[in-house]
């Protein structure tokens, strides 16, 4: 066996495979037990191989998930550490990939040590083949904190390869990944469009000109292109394959190796503003009509599935369809996370000015708001960060009928009273209005923006003042701004969007960004900064808890 790298430092650079001299499933067992075993040696193209890197998800109260996908049916293997030597190891072995997953399987770790580094080797065992292993892939994680005088630092983010950006090897890759990563994040919280599936990547774009005193200036970017992302997606091979293609990107490799995510799902991890008013003879971009070939149950249901068969996410059941997206993820006394899903339980986008609270009103459903008000109500962490797939009060338009807007998230450009989707929202600021340092994030919009809601100046004033902070894009087109709806009474504080009649800007221009949370563990004070593709700071925000005693 190669000799194991000593550094730390080194091991999280260079996380990834790690050359075996040996490949039998005797050979790895024998390296957590320290018995010896006789060589077999397998030519390297009967050992499976792990082309899409690993992943850390849901890392909570002594759990976590660890995700790979090999390139044939094989047993996922999970040898972890609580140090580098990889001395008194444990081996967790998972269930055989095939086919039917797409060949991605997850191990849930459990009753891991709190403030503990957790170390990995990944393997896959093909049983066909003599028992042939991959090459390890190596990994590294923290679990979450065991009591409240660590600090904290998470990042977050959405948008990934949209509007035809997609890989560009000229420039590096996704460097956001990267970006994001050297910040060492403790997690990373997926805001939702992972992939794009309703865009074709096209292999080469041309940028439009920043500088409107060279309106001849050309600039092109040259995309990686696979079969499955030169067209969007309406097959459950095309939906896979819009996975696949993110992780042919290094820097999202490395990034997911290291740092643990919390995934979420939106429009475009199936299409589009979908709901169920989505019409799709009413969509096309030019390379596909929708409605020759597919119906919206069959996308939803490709989408759905291509995206929990890639998160990292903590499975409840054994069976894809009683997967349960919207959870909560504690750590520590700190913080508690609440991820929501906008998606699957929202009724059809509308004009938005319905009168009466109901299932064409919905947008989180009747069942996850009761879910989160308890929550919420029960927490005992210091701060409580709601993490959305769409921001609150940006009106946000699907289309145009006639005269009339169709709205695709809460907002409805009506200032007034809660109308349509407000309704449950109004329901849900009324009902934890005693609930303590709540924040939302949130991405979706394609800029980054900061929005204190102050009930004084609102419409609605049933609910206790509170931050909202927007990011993204992380590798797709920036757009913006957005108007703000005045019935929850947002002030806008900060945002940063394309100049004046600018929108779709490349990754090239300057605006992508992530957000990233940082909890001092002294103060309590929970700081927000929105930073750009190189890490530099755009704007920060320090919110201070409320400490006072309730019995």
């Amino acid at each position: 066996m190669s000799k194991l790298i000593q550094s730390r430092r080194q091991f999280l650079i260079n996380s990834g495979k790690v050359a075996l001299g040996v490949a039998s499933a005797n050979i790895l067992s024998a390296c957590h037990t320290g018995e010896s075993a006789p060589a077999i040696i397998v030519p390297d193209n009967l050992r499976p191989k792990l082309p899409s890197g690993i992943q850390i998800g849901d890392v909570s109260n002594g759990n976590a998930t660890i995700w790979a996908r090999a390139d044939r049916t094989a047993k996922l293997r999970v040898e972890y550490s609580f140090n580098e030597s990889f001395k008194q190891s444990k081996l967790a072995v998972g269930r055989v990939v095939t086919n039917a997953s797409d060949f991605t399987g997850r191990v849930e770790l459990t009753g891991l040590p709190q403030g503990q580094d957790i170390f990995l080797r990944v393997t896959f065992e093909d049983a066909s083949n003599n028992n042939a292993i991959s090459e390890p892939y190596a990994g590294h994680f923290r679990t979450m904190p065991a009591n409240d005088k660590t600090p904290i630092r998470f990042v977050w983010g959405g948008d990934v390869n949209g509007q035809g950006w997609g890989i560009n090897p000229e420039i590096g890759g996704m460097k956001i990944w990267e970006t994001m990563r050297q910040r060492k994040p403790d997690f990373f919280i997926h805001s939702g469009d992972a992939i794009y599936a309703d865009g074709a990547i096209k292999e080469s774009v041309t940028i439009q000109p920043m500088n409107s005193l060279k309106p001849d200036e050309v600039r092109i970017w040259k995309n990686i292109v696979t079969e499955e992302v030169s067209k969007p997606a309406e097959t459950l091979k095309e939906y896979r394959g819009r996975h696949r293609y993110n992780f042919m990107d290094e820097n999202l490799r490395r990034f997911a190796a290291e740092v643990p995510q919390i995934w979420q799902w939106d429009d475009h991890d199936v299409l589009n503003n979908w709901s169920p008013s989505t019409v799709l003879a009413n969509r096309t971009d030019g390379s596909v009509h929708y409605s020759t070939t597919a119906d919206l149950q069959s996308l939803v249901a490709y989408g759905r599935q291509a995206f929990l068969e890639n998160s990292p996410m903590q499975w409840r059941t054994e069976a894809i369809e009683d997967q349960r997206i919207y959870r909560k993820i504690n750590y520590g006394p700190l913080l508690d996370v609440f991820v929501l899903d906008e998606r699957s339980y929202r009724g059809p986008n509308s004009t938005n000015v319905q009168t009466t609270l109901d299932n064409n009103s919905a947008f989180l459903g009747k069942e996850q708001v009761d879910w989160l008000v308890n929550e919420l109500t029960n927490s005992k962490a210091v701060w409580k960060v709601i993490a959305s797939d769409m921001p609150l009060s940006l009106n946000v338009e699907d289309h145009t009928t006639g005269n009339a807007s169709w709205f695709e998230a809460i907002a409805n450009e009506n200032d007034g009273a809660p109308l349509g989707r407000e309704l449950e929202i109004a329901r849900l600021l009324s009902a934890t209005k005693a609930v303590k340092n709540t924040v939302w994030i949130t991405a979706d919009v394609h800029y980054c923006a900061a929005h204190y809601y102050d009930n004084n100046k609102a419409k609605f004033t049933d609910f206790k003042p509170f931050w909202e902070f927007v990011a993204g894009p992380l590798n797709a087109g920036t757009f913006g701004p957005n108007t703000l709806d005045k019935t929850f009474g947002p002030q806008l504080i900060f945002q940063k969007t394309p100049p004046a009649g600018k929108s779709n800007l490349s990754p090239l221009d300057g605006y992508q960004f992530f957000g990233e949370v940082n909890i001092d563990p002294a103060s309590k004070v929970l700081t927000v900064d929105f930073r750009d593709l190189a890490g530099a700071i755009q704007f920060t925000q320090a919110v201070e808890p409320d400490l006072s005693y309730t019995s």
